[in-house]
């Protein structure tokens, strides 16, 4: 997750130090509407340290902050919101917990109904209207509407406090702001989406006038990335409510979503990036010619703000979407905006047609099992069918879907943000202090590729994937991928979308008898790579992957030894895995491979499977006893009961076919 940042941490209209007195919650009690205000600002900077959080929430920091979010002051009113919307972005999940325990939502529902009212009528404090030109009410809910966002997003009973207080229409009052500031627009759309999801209670408030706005911003005409991205998270809301659309409208309503999707895909980022930075680099030369220090210094101070951002690490077994916060960027990095904008955007559409793949929403396990990483170009041309951009055609989708992904090239964009990120663009990131948390979001457009591929598939027919040489050249650019660099890769993330979407390739390809174009030994070096992984799907990717290329070569001439190194690993791995779940994942693919053929029985026998695996059944009728429960969910559990019955019929098979103990 980004650090989010506030804008009132760098107040330009005087400069201040952080005090004992401002940092104390008690001077948020101060007379002085100027002392509350300093103080929420230095408690929001603090807010950005986790470490910090603990101290703050034992001082009931919450409850401190809380009726400042209706304080008379409007800038209190501001810095308030800010520093409690650090607190949820950077505490996690728990802090919010704790905060809608703590009531936060009582004030925070008030603020923007009563912001709602008071937008139309652009009340300006007089005295910061003649110095800054700002709209107090406009940035208190842009503050607010994260800091719901946030909530929304980790707690259930804040939706449910969503719901019945009828926040939508304010919510939607915002949007209608979209013309005049988009980064106000851009929050509520992400709000819209986290609330809209799974939320079958809100359905019934989007009436005809919620949906007319939510068109409206979708077909804005405004091509700025931060416009696109706006379109592609409204483009999400109405795929999140797509129920309350009449059926005669739902296939204009997905063709208009998808081609939203596709403007979005279409745009190279790489490019985009080497062009923007020029374009800063240009615009911070003709400042420095024309004397503009003061602004070159800003430029500096704003880059170490940044810095804080990149060192942000998304909390372990969480799955949270991150913090836009390309509103909090420096205001002289509009060119930076525009980039984090543009791949906000992208990974929000590849991470929405996941979801338009999947008959059933995927849980946070499923999800983490479909990831990846980054961008690759010249393996494209020979794989789709000409004019067309055809590699796959998902035919279990509805047809209005299926028409709209073709007519809208969905899978060949898909395929193109597969390959690695322009390298003269990595580099400008990771020279650019300010640009170097782009790498991130790069790596994770990537992933999000990948993801989609392998939804893609799992729920196609091969002929509509483009035939078994379109698949063959997928494998090819996916071996590529995996083999690009001198070393294997390393990076969990990547891993874990390499070989879900190489695992659903392979197993495409066998069950259609399409010759695989990936050697035994890159396979086998890739499982080596994997299996070392911390990542427990990204294990169970891997000896997937050799029991479906291990049943495919049982099946050829001459592939002995071949089994014997895949039954080796299988066994190992068998034996010696932590989880359960992989261990019993090895144990399938150990079945696969050595279920039949000549090559299958030789092997089996030089490698004495069948006394390694009578030996074995006992410790893993143990382990299944003394870990199952509490550990596996229910499921896991139905699958180990599973394998442990298979275990006891294949040796019962093997036994059959003469093999015994040497």
């Amino acid at each position: 997750m980004w650090f989010v940042q506030s804008k009132i941490l760098t107040p330009k209209r005087k400069s201040f130090q952080f005090s004992t007195l401002q940092v104390n919650p008690a001077s948020l009690q101060h007379p002085s509407a100027e002392v509350r205000e300093y103080a929420c600002a230095s408690i929001s900077r603090l807010l950005q340290q986790k470490h910090v959080i603990p101290a703050f929430l034992q001082r009931d920091v919450v409850r401190c902050l809380g009726p400042l979010l209706m304080d008379h002051s409007l800038a209190v009113r501001e810095t308030a919101a800010g520093a409690l919307r650090n607190l949820s972005a950077c505490g996690g999940f728990e802090v919010c917990d704790d905060m809608v325990t703590k009531d936060i939502m009582t004030p925070l529902v008030a603020l923007l109904k009563e912001c709602s009212t008071g937008l139309d009528a652009n009340q300006l404090s007089p005295k910061k209207c003649r110095e800054t030109n700002k709209n107090y009410i406009e940035d208190i809910a842009n503050e607010a509407i994260n800091l719901l966002w946030n909530v929304c997003e980790c707690n259930n009973t804040a939706v449910s406090i969503f719901n019945k207080e009828g926040c939508l229409e304010s919510v939607l009052h915002y949007m209608k702001k979209f013309s005049t500031n988009v980064d106000l627009a851009i929050s509520v759309a992400n709000c819209l989406q986290a609330v809209t999801e799974d939320n079958p209670d809100l359905l019934s408030s989007f009436n005809a006038s919620a949906q007319q706005i939510l068109e409206s911003v979708m077909l804005c005409p405004e091509s700025t990335m931060k416009h696109i991205l706006l379109r592609t998270l409204v483009a999400g809301t109405i795929w999140n409510i797509k129920d309350t659309i009449p059926p005669g409208s739902l296939g204009s309503m997905v063709n208009a979503i998808l081609k939203i999707f596709s403007e979005s895909l279409a745009i190279d980022a790489g490019k985009t990036i080497i062009h923007m930075n020029e374009a800063e680099r240009n615009r911070f030369k003709l400042a420095a010619e024309a004397g503009t220090e003061e602004n070159m210094s800003d430029v500096m101070d704003d880059n170490v703000l940044i810095e804080d951002d990149d060192m942000e690490e998304i909390p372990k077994g969480k799955v949270r979407r991150e913090n836009d916060i390309s509103d909090l960027l420096p205001s002289d990095k509009w060119e930076l905006k525009e980039v984090t904008a543009l791949l906000t955007a992208q990974q929000t559409a590849l991470e929405i047609i996941v979801n338009m793949c999947c008959s059933e929403d995927l849980s946070d396990d499923e999800w983490e099992e479909l990831s990846s990483s980054d961008e690759s170009d010249l393996f494209m041309e020979n794989s789709y069918n000409e004019g067309s951009g055809l590699l796959m055609s998902p035919l279990c989708l509805s047809d209005e879907v299926n028409s709209a992904f073709l007519n809208n090239l969905i899978p060949k964009k898909i395929l193109e943000k597969t390959a690695f990120p322009n390298s003269v663009a990595l580099d400008i990131c990771m020279h650019n202090l300010s640009w170097k948390p782009l790498i991130k979001k790069l790596n994770a457009v990537q992933c999000r590729a990948l993801t989609c591929l392998h939804s893609i598939l799992l729920v196609s027919d091969v002929d509509c994937l483009g035939g078994p040489s379109a698949l063959q050249s997928l494998a090819q650019h996916l071996s590529e991928l995996v083999f690009a660099k001198m070393e294997l890769p390393t990076d969990t993330e990547f891993l874990e979308a390499i070989t879900s979407a190489l695992r659903a390739l392979l197993q495409t390809m066998a069950s259609k008898n399409i010759s695989q174009c990936m050697s035994p030994e890159q396979l086998l070096a890739i499982c080596e790579a994997g299996i070392h992984s911390s990542n427990a799907s990204v294990r169970v990717n891997v000896v997937s992957i050799l029991g479906i290329s291990g049943s495919v070569l049982a099946k050829g001439q001459d592939t002995a030894e071949t089994l014997k190194m895949i039954g080796k690993f299988l066994l190992e791995v068998a034996m010696k895995e932590s989880s359960l779940v992989v261990a019993g994942e090895a144990l399938d693919a150990l079945f696969d491979v050595f279920a039949d053929g000549e090559e299958a029985e030789k092997a089996a026998v030089q490698i004495k499977l069948l006394p390694a695996l009578k030996e074995f059944q006992p410790v893993f009728k143990m382990r299944m006893r003394k870990e199952g429960r509490g550990q596996y969910s229910s499921d896991q559990l139905c699958v180990l009961d599973n394998v442990k019955m298979n275990l006891r019929r294949f040796i019962a098979y093997q036994e059959t076919l003469g093999k015994t103990p040497a």
